[in-house]
Formats: C-alpha cells, sequence, structure tokens
C-alpha cells in the first residue's frame, strides 16, 4: 500500500517553469517517436500561409492531429496538399509549446485513394494539355440551329430524357442516340468508339451527319465519372471534326473532357440548352425587330420631310445672301490705304530698333553660344544614339529568342499533328484493303454460284442422262407425236449430237432415213465432277 506523501515532502519536488516542462515533453515526443507516416485527410488547408509555411490538420473517424510543411519542404514537394484529400503523410512527431498541442511536422506526402486519382488525373492532364489537346485555337464554334443533334450517353438513364425534353420545349430537332455504358470496364472504348463513328458518318448517307454532339452523363463520384478521365475518350473528343459539348456530371464536377471538348455543360439539361435556341423567343424577336424597322424608316421620312420643307422656307434670297459681304468688301477697301501705311510705319521702327541691338560683339556672343550649344546637342545626340540602339538591340534579342522558342513548339505539334494524321491515314487504308477483299471474295461466289446455277438449269444436263430433243425442220421443238405429220423431215440432238430422220405416218415412231449405215457414236464428254463427289455413272 503506497503511503501518502505530507505537505512537507511534497514542498522537497524540484520545481519546472512551463518552458523547462515544454521542452522536457519536446524531447520526449520526438526521442519515442521518429519517423512515423500517418494515413488521414486533410482539412483546414486554407492555402500556404504569407510565410510560405503550410499549416492544416489530419484526421479520420476518431481523431484530428495538427500538421505542419516547412516553407523549404512545400517548394520542393511534387504533389500539393488540397483540402479534403486522403494522403500519406511522412515526418516526425514534435510540439509546439505556444499552445500545448503535439504535431507532425511532414518531410513527404503522397496521395491515398481518391487523392491518388486526382493526382493521376491532374498529371494526365499536363500530359495532353502540352500536346496542345486544350488550347483553344482548337476548338470550334457551334452552329447556331444545327439539324441533326447526335447524342453519347445511356439510353436508360433519365440523362437521355432530360435532353430530349429540353429541346422539344426550345426547339425541336432530329436526335440521334448513340448508346453506351458511361460506367465500368470498356464503358471508355465504348464512348470514344461513339465518337469516331458519328464523325465517320457520310454527310449524304441513309443515317444523316450529325451537326453537333452531346456527349452526357449524371453525377456521380469521382469513380463513377473516370471513364471520361481515359486518354482514349479526350483525344476522341479532340479529334472530333463535329462541334462537341461535354455534360458530364454535375456543375462542380470536372472531367478532362471538359477541357478537350469545344463547349463545357454544367448540365446534360444545360447542353440542351446550349444546342438550340427558343423558338418561341425567335418568333418574337423577328417581330419586333420587323415592327421596329418598320417604325424607324416611317419617323426618319417623316423627319426628313419636315427638315426639307423647314430648310426651303429659311433659305434666303440671292441678294440678300450678298448684302453683308458686299458691304465689308467695302469697308476693306476703304480701310486698306491707311493700314499699309501704318504697317509699313511698324515694320520701319522694329527694324532700325532690331539694327541698333546688332552690333559685332553681340553677333559673336551670339555665334559663340549657338557653337556651344550645338556641341552640347550633338554629343546628348550621340548618347542618345547609342542608348536607344542598345535598347533595340536587347529587345530584337529577346523577341528572337521567343521567335524561336515559338518556331519550335511550333514545329513540334506540327510534327505531332502530321505523325496523328499518318497513322489515321494508315488505319484507314488497312481497312479499305479489308473491305476491298472481302468485296472481291463475295463477288467471286457470287459469280461461281450463278454458274452453278446456270449449269444446273441448262437442257444439256438432260441430254447428258440420255434423253434427246426432237425439233421440225424450221427448228422449232416438238412436244407431242400429235402434232408430227408423215414424212415430215426433223431433228433428233443427242449429248454427241444431232441426227436427222423422216417421221413415220403409221405408228407415230421415228424411222432413221438419213443414211442406211449410222456413223459412229463419239464418246460422250461428261463435265468433271466437282472435288470431292463421286460420278452417278
Amino acid at each position: 500500500m503506497a503511503r501518502l506523501q505530507t505537505p512537507q515532502a511534497l514542498a522537497n519536488v524540484g520545481e519546472f517553469t512551463v518552458s523547462e516542462l515544454s521542452q522536457a515533453l519536446k524531447r520526449t515526443v520526438e526521442d519515442t517517436y521518429g519517423h512515423v507516416r500517418v494515413r488521414g485527410e486533410i482539412t483546414g488547408f486554407r492555402g500556404p500561409h504569407s510565410s510560405g509555411h503550410c499549416y492544416f490538420a489530419l484526421k479520420d473517424e476518431g481523431a484530428k492531429i495538427e500538421a505542419v510543411i516547412w516553407k523549404g519542404v512545400a517548394g520542393r514537394m511534387r504533389f500539393k496538399p488540397q483540402e479534403g484529400l486522403e494522403v500519406i503523410a511522412t515526418g516526425k512527431l514534435t510540439t509546439y509549446p505556444g499552445s500545448s498541442k503535439y504535431q507532425i511536422v511532414i518531410e513527404a506526402l503522397e496521395p491515398a485513394g481518391v487523392g491518388a486519382l486526382m493526382a493521376l488525373m491532374e498529371e494526365r492532364k499536363k500530359k495532353l494539355a502540352a500536346e496542345g489537346l486544350f488550347d483553344e485555337a482548337r476548338k470550334q464554334l457551334l452552329p447556331w440551329l444545327p439539324e441533326v443533334i447526335g447524342v453519347v450517353t445511356s439510353p436508360t438513364g433519365a440523362v437521355i430524357r432530360d435532353i430530349l425534353h429540353r429541346l422539344e420545349d426550345r426547339f425541336p430537332r432530329r436526335v440521334l442516340v448513340w448508346p453506351v455504358r458511361v460506367q465500368g470496364e470498356g464503358s471508355a472504348e465504348q464512348i470514344a468508339a461513339a465518337i469516331h463513328g458519328f464523325n465517320a458518318l457520310p454527310e449524304d448517307g441513309p443515317i444523316p451527319r450529325p451537326d453537333l454532339l452531346i456527349v452526357a452523363r449524371g453525377g456521380g463520384s469521382l469513380e463513377d465519372l473516370w471513364s471520361f478521365n481515359e486518354e482514349i475518350v479526350v483525344r476522341a473528343a479532340a479529334d472530333s471534326m463535329i462541334p462537341l459539348i461535354s455534360a458530364v456530371g454535375h456543375e462542380t464536377d470536372v472531367t478532362l473532357i471538359d477541357f478537350a471538348s469545344d463547349k463545357r455543360a454544367p448540365t446534360p439539361t444545360a447542353a440542351a440548352e446550349m444546342a438550340v435556341p427558343v423558338r418561341a423567343e425567335l418568333f418574337v424577336e423577328v417581330g419586333g425587330l420587323a415592327r421596329r424597322i418598320l417604325s424607324s424608316w416611317q419617323r426618319g421620312q417623316d423627319f426628313r420631310r419636315n427638315e426639307l420643307r423647314a430648310a426651303a422656307r429659311a433659305l434666303p434670297g440671292a441678294s440678300d445672301l450678298l448684302a453683308i459681304p458686299r458691304q465689308r468688301l467695302d469697308g476693306a477697301s476703304a480701310a486698306l490705304p491707311r493700314a499699309l501705311r501704318a504697317s509699313t510705319n511698324a515694320h520701319h521702327r522694329r527694324f532700325a530698333a532690331a539694327a541698333a541691338g546688332m552690333t559685332l560683339k553681340v553677333l559673336r556672343a551670339q555665334v559663340a553660344h549657338s557653337a556651344h550649344r550645338l556641341d552640347s546637342a550633338g554629343t546628348q545626340l550621340q548618347r542618345c544614339a547609342r542608348a536607344t540602339l542598345r535598347h533595340r538591340r536587347e529587345r530584337f534579342e529577346g523577341l528572337a529568342v521567343r521567335l524561336q522558342a515559338s518556331k519550335l513548339a511550333n514545329q513540334q505539334a506540327q510534327r505531332m499533328r502530321i505523325a496523328r494524321e499518318q497513322e489515321r491515314l494508315q488505319r484507314l487504308a488497312e481497312r479499305a484493303r479489308r473491305a476491298l477483299i472481302t468485296l472481291l471474295e463475295r463477288r467471286q461466289a457470287r459469280v461461281d454460284a450463278t454458274g452453278k446455277l446456270l449449269t444446273a438449269l441448262s437442257y444439256r444436263g438432260v441430254l447428258a442422262r440420255g434423253f434427246a430433243l426432237v425439233r421440225d425442220a424450221d427448228g422449232r421443238s416438238v412436244h407431242a407425236a400429235a402434232s408430227v405429220a408423215a414424212g415430215a423431215r426433223l431433228s433428233v440432238e443427242f449429248a454427241d449430237g444431232r441426227v436427222a430422220v423422216t417421221a413415220d405416218g403409221g405408228s407415230g415412231s421415228p424411222v432413221e432415213a438419213a443414211k442406211p449405215t449410222p456413223a459412229p457414236a463419239k464418246p460422250v464428254k461428261r463435265p468433271p465432277s466437282p472435288a470431292g463427289q463421286g460420278s452417278l455413272f
């Protein structure tokens, strides 16, 4: 059993100042916990402090710890902290005596969970932006009133119903839906194939080529919308020759296809509103403009008519217009001699005053002063010329460097574009070659089938089986014995040749009468049997 300490014994315990106790706790925490790795969500981050340091906290379901990143470490970090991201922080624990709390001084930071996806998205965004896929110069203007609108989305979701309903309310247009999966495995390939498929439609084909494309999906988490961050989808949107509107998620959701598309809509309904104007408003606006044009024209005509009438009434006669100028001319003519004498006297006095001051000494002083001013001006001019030349040379050198950099960037972009076009041309050439081979094989099979059908329907096949064809003297086929008269000349055709006979009227059976001795029969040439099929004879 512990013995209770008396007040006298407690009075002998050593005293600590607050600073000493804080330093002791600081050493204990730092010695016990060296470098640690902590996983948590960033909270309370409002950007770097004015000093350059970053202050925030890491939290999970049950606890929170303060964190700090010093200015030098924050400048070297590749991954920057962001509010709400789950990260793995590496650093050492310490205490802050000013508020009696412990904190972690972070030396390395890496994403975890959703934060990792966002880091991957940022890295992919920088890569595609460096290739020029997000440049404003690549973006196309949307058609003011498209005839056909292509929609790439799920056929069973509420997105397509919202788009169709909004188009019906604003300006009904023909809509082609390419059904795809908008989430899960294989969805990115289907979306890219749909964009390429719409672009591959011929303009005059049975299925019209859309004038505008809408790639739409409802809201969801970052994982649900990840298909629209895939590189294959972004490149398909950037390569689309048809203007494209991306409407993925809600207004706060951002995907990489939004940067590559020609226009980004916050929602699928807003995409439908961007696609077409309101027909009723157009009717009202056109009617109002027509009325304003007519009213403005009428007012202008009335104003010009009244102005012309007023000008006609106020126009004076010729004598009135010339009366005042005539009086002025008379007065000027009368005053001219006096003015000439006064001007001559004034000039004489000025000349005399100037001549009195123009002595040889004064002239030499003025010449010396002018020479001094000329030398000073020449010196200043040389300094100004050198400074201007130096400034222009520096400016031209800077422009030359910028021009060279722009030239190299442009050459790189053009090379990449030519490489993509060459790859696309090779794919199209390979598809054309395979299509031509398939077409030739189909045509050859059709010709072979037609030849077999012709052989099967020909009467010579019947003759080859032992039958004969009887014709009369005119070469017409004889189908009945009753139509043959006695003594009629007939021609009997066998598989190996023809025989001329004369009909006997008694029994109706033909009697050979052409030659007393029949010619030896030629051997029958049977057609070769197909490969793999035996002969029936």
